[in-house]
């Protein structure tokens, strides 16, 4: 099995079944970044087989100095409606590179409004891409065979893959962001959404019962899609701590993805202010410290968030509730 190296942006080579990623050298981050844990990330695609859904898998490697038999968490990351997995491949390799196994997929079924089959995500992923992961970690040709802590499962999303992966921690199959029924997985321990609020049909906010899972809103300031005063309400209404909303100053609603503006996508009447592979860089940081803080119990990720972080990060401002000492 071989595979193709970089050094340059990841969508040069999307189309090749393997590539590698250099994750520190996609986006310059500031002084205050902490280090990644890995400094390569690879990636490949595949066919989800309980959906057929293709998606991108992308996973950090140990250098040989520094050999790690650690188990990595699956982490799933639910693109936004009508935005390519592609649009991710900066992001999910920094998230990767701070320990995780990340899998993007794209997933195709029926707009609400007008029925035309198009990229729009659902709860039922969650179920489906856990499975294939459990496959995926058991099978010997598969590049991340028996890599994964397959009991740590933690959840990403953008605007509408956002939305889904809350209703997924609440437990609940609501329209428009699941099909059929759902049941969540009790290896779901952690989720961070960017661009999304929790609002059903009628636009009424819905409460999120997290049963104490932790969970975090990353919201750009300057999204016009998904709005910052939703991202509020939305995590007002988080039943449980832990929790955070995390604001990333100049961001707009793509901030997340490779471009602003992604093709197919509804683009946002606002422009963001903040340089994009900053943008990226930004997000992908404070997800996935969030994630290590809260999934591997790392003190300093723990720390970063909640009490220095945003002090060293110009960009960012938080506000977060912790889980009450007992």
């Amino acid at each position: 099995m071989s595979y193709l190296s970089t050094k340059k942006s990841l969508v040069a080579i999307l189309g090749a079944m393997f590539f590698a990623l250099k994750a520190g050298e996609l986006a310059t981050a500031n002084e205050f970044t902490p280090t990644s844990l890995f400094q390569e990330v690879k990636a490949y695609k595949t066919i989800i087989d309980t959906n057929r859904d293709p998606a991108d898998i992308y996973f950090p490697i140990a250098s040989k100095k520094n050999i790690s038999t650690q188990k990595f968490p699956i982490a799933l990351l639910l693109p936004g409606a009508l935005v390519d997995k592609s649009q991710y491949s900066k992001f999910a390799s920094i998230v990767a590179s701070y320990g995780f196994v990340v899998i993007v997929p794209n997933h195709i079924r029926s707009l609400p409004a007008s029925g035309l089959k198009r990229l729009l995500p659902d709860t039922s992923q969650v179920n489906n891409v856990f499975a294939y992961m459990v496959k995926e970690n058991s099978n010997s040709a598969s590049p991340i065979f028996g890599t994964l802590n397959i009991h740590k499962l933690v959840l990403l999303g953008h605007s509408a893959g956002g939305a889904s992966g809350i209703a997924a921690i609440n437990n609940s199959c609501i329209a428009p962001y699941c099909e059929g029924e759902f049941q969540r997985p009790k290896e779901i321990v952690a989720g961070v959404f960017y661009g999304t609020n929790f609002r059903d049909r009628t636009r009424k906010f819905l409460p999120t019962k997290n049963n104490g899972i932790p969970l975090a809103l990353v919201q750009g300031s300057q999204d016009g899609v998904a709005l910052p005063e939703r991202a509020k309400k939305t995590y007002e209404l988080i039943q449980d701590p832990p929790k955070a909303l995390i604001t990333i100053a100049g961001a707009n609603h793509f901030g997340i993805t490779n471009v602003n503006h992604p093709p197919g996508a509804k683009p946002d009447p606002l422009n963001p202010t903040l340089e994009q592979d900053k943008a990226i860089e930004t997000i992908a940081r404070w997800s996935a410290l969030f994630l290590r803080a809260y999934t591997l119990n790392d003190r300093t990720a723990f720390d970063y968030i909640h009490t220095k972080g945003d002090a060293l990060d110009e960009n960012v401002t938080i506000t977060s509730q912790t889980k009450p000492k007992s």
